[in-house]
């Protein structure tokens, strides 16, 4: 049983090393496998991840937040589905929480987050 469930983890690992590293606040693209009867296409979702749950488990699952539309629309998505073809981190987003749940009630303006840039070395900034 623990040599099936070590094959599994380190199944997992392999997979989870394949894709960008991202946080809560981040941008990212997500192409999704879609089945519509017999044929097979891939389908991409574009948001802001507003939340990831049980991290380095294999159910780890994160869910994306856009706005199509003046619409809202959120998904879950399990980190090492099948279905995921390939994650995109288009911006890292600088923020202080680890779930954003409080974007739900913001709209237009008030629902940007701001960029996380990365540190510029002091000998290139003199």
């Amino acid at each position: 049983m623990s040599v099936l469930l070590d094959f599994i983890n380190a199944e997992g690992q392999e997979r989870r090393a394949s894709f960008p590293k991202f946080a809560a606040g981040d941008t990212i693209n997500v192409h999704v496998k879609i089945r519509e009867g017999n044929k097979e296409r891939i389908q991409q979702f574009q948001g802001v991840v507003i939340q990831r749950r049980n991290p380095s488990s294999n159910g780890e699952t994160f869910t994306v937040r856009k706005i199509s539309n003046q619409i809202g629309t959120e998904r879950i998505f399990p980190l090492l589905s099948p279905n995921i073809d390939k994650i995109e981190l288009i911006r890292r987003g600088k923020v202080r929480r680890a779930r954003l749940f409080y974007l739900r009630g913001l709209s237009g303006k008030a629902a940007r987050i701001k960029e996380r840039r990365r540190d510029v070395p002091a000998a290139v900034a003199a």
